[in-house]
């Protein structure tokens, strides 16, 4: 099984490859626009592929002098290239459609149109499936992209499909073109979810609420080890987690004491949270405090 994100990238290119050659000469042989504006898109998938390919091979370095936190938001900047090659193919396909809405065309051999069109739905929904499927293993944000950008391509090819067969049936060669614009406001859909997650990463936004109550519950596990945590704050570069908070402890706590405590909540969140980088700064706590749930010397001597 092909389990690495730089395998699935590279499968990812073969099976595009295909489906350009065969959407290529589908459209040659029909003169059909939704087939050639299906062939662009896949034409973009082709460098969306070779970019996404390039991202994972790049973040998968590990950390350097150069960039201490290592080199996941390539990912991040992948995927946004992914995004803008999906809006320029709904671009590409609108200005297409509109043209032949203006001057028209017949459509020839159109059987042909149709079984290839098929085929490339097959494909396309087998290698989104696997390529999600991998990026959801590796947590990794260029291969879903990809994956997001080959299932455009399914409801693309879905469409044309419609479209052809029913100019098949009918005669009426203007559902060509009116497929194409459909096919065009899917793709744009698309590409602003995929811009959405992939720029979110690139600014730092917080992880999702799931996952913070998931390192929120890790924490207050040791509640009678440690008296209290605040300024909890998260981000996310490509698959790498990062995550830092302010621990408060005992004040009469030893330093080995306080160290051992990071250590655990550290590999306990890393143990719930794949790729997770936990940085903890400790600090005592004040026995001036009227409700603890620390049984401590000094707030004993206090009282």
């Amino acid at each position: 099984m092909l389990a690495t994100k730089e395998k699935a990238a590279k499968l990812s290119i073969a099976a595009v490859s295909l489906l350009i050659l065969l959407k290529v000469v589908a459209s040659i042989l029909t003169g059909s626009i939704s087939i050639r504006a299906d062939a662009v898109h896949s034409a973009l998938d082709l460098v969306a592929a070779f970019v996404a390919f390039i991202g994972v091979k790049i973040s998968g370095k590990p950390a350097d002098e150069q960039h201490p936190f290592g080199h996941g938001k390539v990912e991040n900047v992948c995927s946004v290239v992914v995004a803008g090659l999906i809006f320029a193919a709904a671009g590409v396909i609108v200005y297409g459609a509109v043209k032949r809405l203006i001057v028209g065309a017949t459509l020839e051999l159109i059987g042909v149109g149709i079984y290839v069109t098929a085929a490339a739905i097959v494909i396309n929904i087998l290698i989104s499936w696997y390529l999600l499927r991998i990026s959801q293993h590796t947590d990794s944000i260029a291969l879903e992209a990809e994956a997001r950008h080959l299932f455009s391509d399914v409801l693309s090819s879905c469409a044309v499909l419609v479209g052809l067969i029913i100019v098949w049936l009918t005669g009426l060669t203007i559902f060509d073109p009116i497929v194409a614009l459909l096919v065009a406001l899917v793709i744009l859909k698309v590409g602003y979810d995929v811009l959405r997650k992939s720029f979110g990463g690139l600014i730092d936004i917080r992880l999702p609420e799931t996952e913070e109550s998931l390192i929120r519950s890790c924490i207050l596990e040791h509640s009678g080890e440690m008296v209290a945590f605040h300024e909890l704050r998260t981000r996310k570069a490509g698959s790498q987690r990062y995550i830092d908070l302010h621990l408060v402890m005992p004040k009469n706590a030893s330093v080995e004491e306080a160290h051992r405590m990071c250590d655990h909540l550290e590999q306990d969140v890393e143990t719930r949270l794949r790729h997770t980088n936990v940085t903890i700064h400790v600090e005592p706590c004040t026995i001036e405090c009227q409700q603890c749930s620390i049984s401590c010397a000094l707030r004993k001597k206090s009282r």
